[in-house]
């Protein structure tokens, strides 16, 4: 929202915006009090409407993109008007050397379930906030995939990838989510205490922050770990969420690859329709490769 704009102009802020995203975007077409014009996110169309009138200035209307996670992707970036992150306050000194931790695939049936750790100190802190490193749900695919590359150069980082069929072995054996994503924090923790002297680790909130420290081993006992709300906020955390993501969308394309059709993300109504045509194509027996068996989808098919 701009109310010193006028609605092309504000049409080409908003371009921008997207275009810099990797998300692809229409010639506006008038329409009365303003325009509209699309875009496209995940080969999906969606309608996005600029108003304007003498009172208000221009708004931006996406009250016609009504798949979920398109509205978050492009309200995120509407709202912050830019790509670049602000830096949270840490556990403790800014200066201070801090591994972030987050994950991806949690909520979705299909994929694996990917966890990430960055290590960042002062130098490297900066060089991700000029990427312009976000929380990965404010960003497309096609960001994120450029922004991973980048991260990679910048910084230390562990990534845990959790395979359908074993994350299926060990929630029957674990029997709780959260335990099983403290063991994959732990794990990243872990292996980047491997390569570098840290004392603070930061991870977004999911359960009892004693269920990470239970978990790690020797090295990982003395770190001074802190949980909170939006740790994507904080820019290693949201640079473990672009590396997450980014790892669980190349995975997701690999099974599409290999079995032949797509695998919707989330847990949607769409997502149950996809389960039941990979059951009648590949069996039953084989949804344990593909699929995350505990969530009631599973019963629904």
């Amino acid at each position: 929202m701009n109310g010193t704009k006028d609605k092309y102009q504000y049409y080409n802020h908003l371009k921008n915006i997207l275009e810099e995203n990797g998300i692809e975007i229409s010639l506006y077409e008038d329409i009365n009090y303003g325009l509209q014009f699309s875009i496209i996110i995940s080969g999906k169309k969606h309608l996005i409407r600029v108003y304007e009138n003498k009172k208000n200035g221009t708004r931006c209307d996406l009250s016609q993109i009504k798949d979920e996670a398109a509205y978050k992707l492009i309200d995120g970036l509407l709202r912050t008007g830019s790509l670049k992150a602000e830096k949270a306050e840490e556990p403790q000194e800014a200066d201070a050397g801090l591994i972030g931790t987050d994950e991806s695939g949690k909520g979705d049936y299909f994929g694996p379930l990917v966890i990430a750790g960055v290590y960042a100190d002062a130098g490297m802190k900066k060089k991700l906030m000029e990427t312009g490193a976000a929380d990965s749900k404010t960003l497309s695919d096609a960001r994120i995939r450029k922004l991973a590359e980048e991260i990679a150069g910048i910084c230390k980082y562990s990534v845990v990838i959790i395979g359908n069929k074993r994350y299926n072995e060990l929630y029957e054996k674990i029997e709780n989510l959260n335990k099983l994503l403290a063991w994959g924090h732990a794990r990243v923790i872990e292996n980047l205490l491997e390569e570098t002297d840290c004392s603070y680790a930061l991870s977004d909130q999911f359960g009892s922050p004693e269920l990470i420290k239970n978990a790690l081993l020797e090295k990982g006992k003395n770190i001074n770990l802190e949980q909170r709300p939006r740790a994507e906020e904080n820019v290693v955390v949201a640079a473990a969420s672009i590396l997450a993501r980014n790892e669980y969308v190349k995975a997701m394309n690999k099974l599409a690859e290999k079995y032949g059709m797509e695998f919707p993300k989330g847990s949607s109504s769409m997502v149950t329709e996809a389960a039941k045509e990979f059951v009648l194509l590949h069996g039953k027996e084989k949804l344990s490769e593909v699929a995350k068996l505990h969530f009631v989808i599973t019963g629904k098919i």
